[in-house]
């Protein structure tokens, strides 16, 4: 149908004269404003699992302070606070970019124009400094990843902390050597610059213990309102329902 600048709608009937206009500008009505459209993939469950509820743990937001991100926001967790249930499994994964529109203005850590994340564990979310991972394996040494079953806890904990650059300590099936921490030739660099921008991650199935750690992400918490971190709370026995509020816009890549 033809479409006219503030039509009138009859709302009761054609015949009945009770009509409404509407405010519709034509010059307006194809143009698209803060375009967030996005594509990805999602892909098929593993074996392992079948029948279990999939979280997601992602990174939202875009490189800058709260004004030149507007009306984005700057980067988070999301969701940052997250009960997982016993039986549930949990997807770390994030994407980013080396190549923002924003002409590499900015302000932020590491190269402008590139987005960095990871993941470390802290003592307390209130200092903002990481726990190194050998004195985090209270945690890490219950968990075992479903798509990277080979890779030991620690290389988990490797894997997250360096966003892949190291796949893990030493090689597995799914870890070729020479991107392990003991035989990769150069050094992952201070901020990450060397690190890649998007990480697959690993989908994890959490431990037993009753457990509730904070995490944080060194590159882009800049001890300030800009604070990319959370709070990861697992072996509960019923995932909230507040995870399942978060979970409507945010998928996994396993559907």
């Amino acid at each position: 149908a033809i479409i006219e600048n503030d039509p009138e709608v009859r709302i009761i009937d054609k015949n009945t004269s009770v009509a409404f206009e509407l405010a519709l500008n034509t010059a307006q009505t194809g143009r698209t404003f803060q375009d967030r459209s996005h594509v990805f993939v999602v892909l098929p469950r593993l074996e392992s699992m079948d029948g279990k509820k999939l979280l997601n743990l992602n990174v939202r937001g875009k490189r800058g302070n709260i004004v030149q991100v507007y009306p984005a926001v700057e980067y988070d967790f999301v969701p940052s606070n997250l009960t997982v249930g016993q039986d549930d499994l949990l997807h770390v994964q994030w994407t980013g970019s080396n190549t923002h529109n924003n002409g590499g203005a900015n302000d932020g850590e590491g190269t402008q124009g590139t987005d960095r994340s990871n993941f470390l564990l802290m003592s307390d979310p209130g200092r903002n400094y990481p726990k190194p991972i050998d004195k985090s394996m209270d945690f890490w040494g219950d968990i075992k990843s479903l798509n990277h079953p080979n890779a030991s806890p620690k290389d988990i904990a490797i894997g997250l902390a360096t966003a892949g650059y190291y796949c893990g300590e030493a090689e597995y099936d799914t870890c070729t050597k020479e991107f392990t921490l003991k035989a990769r030739k150069e050094t992952i660099d201070n901020k990450m610059n060397n690190a890649p921008a998007s990480y697959f991650g690993h989908v994890l199935k959490m431990g037993s213990k009753k457990e509730t750690v904070h995490y944080v992400c060194t590159r882009n918490n800049n001890f300030s309102n800009r604070g990319q971190k959370g709070t990861l709370k697992s072996g509960t026995i019923i995932t909230s329902l507040t995870n399942l509020l978060f979970l409507i816009p945010v998928l996994s890549l396993f559907l």
